[in-house]
């Protein structure tokens, strides 16, 4: 494994249930793949701003001419594809908010998901252009959302598999800390996550 690319949302620093998950999940990925270079990218941290007019029309003009003289709006969503298109591994921290991700990981989405950089229409569908690579997805939450009867609320990880799987990432494993509103699992939350780090597939 040559890369890995950490991408972080939470704004809670040492509060966040997901942020102490990729701390255990890194050390065992540093532990097991020590030559791999780790790249973090914190959305709290190092705010991304979200697609603006100039960004959007260099991101889809067909024109050459146009798009040469809108280059520099993409620097910064060229340098994100390319930490991603680099990345053997690509871990996804993120928290739900109102049963959806932050703005922030909306945002890096929005960047990183570009025709002709991590997919192409091919014929009547998409071919993903991020493939052979693996992912996995840190969530926290404050009630249950794997199961039961708010599964159908969780908008998160179905929404994240997805746009993975619309690129080419089809291997996605999870880890969750769930129930961290709920007192009597809220003390059993980041063990359970921490159980099923050291169960992970890497």
């Amino acid at each position: 494994m040559n890369q890995i690319l950490i991408v972080e949302s939470s704004p809670r620093e040492d509060e966040s249930a997901s942020r102490k998950l990729v701390n255990k999940l890194r050390e065992r990925l540093e532990a097991q793949h020590p030559e791999a270079k780790v790249v973090t990218r914190d959305l709290a941290k190092d705010r991304l701003p979200h697609l603006d007019q100039a960004t959007l029309k260099a991101m889809t003009t067909r024109d050459p001419v146009e798009a040469e003289s809108l280059k520099g709006a993409l620097h910064l969503s060229d340098q994100l594809t390319e930490e991603l298109l680099s990345s053997d591994l690509v871990v996804i921290a993120s928290p739900m908010w109102n049963f959806g991700i932050p703005s922030s990981l909306k945002a890096w989405i929005d960047h990183v998901v570009r025709a002709g950089k991590t997919f192409n229409y091919a014929g009547a569908g998409v071919e993903g252009l991020a493939k052979g690579k693996r992912a996995i997805l840190v969530l926290a939450s404050g009630a249950i959302f794997s199961e039961g009867p708010w599964k159908s609320w969780d908008t998160v990880e179905p929404y994240l598999r997805q746009i993975l799987g619309f690129i080419g990432i089809d291997e996605v494993q999870t880890v969750r800390a769930e129930g961290m509103n709920i007192p009597p699992l809220a003390i059993h939350a980041i063990p359970n996550g921490e159980k099923a780090i050291e169960a992970l597939v890497i």
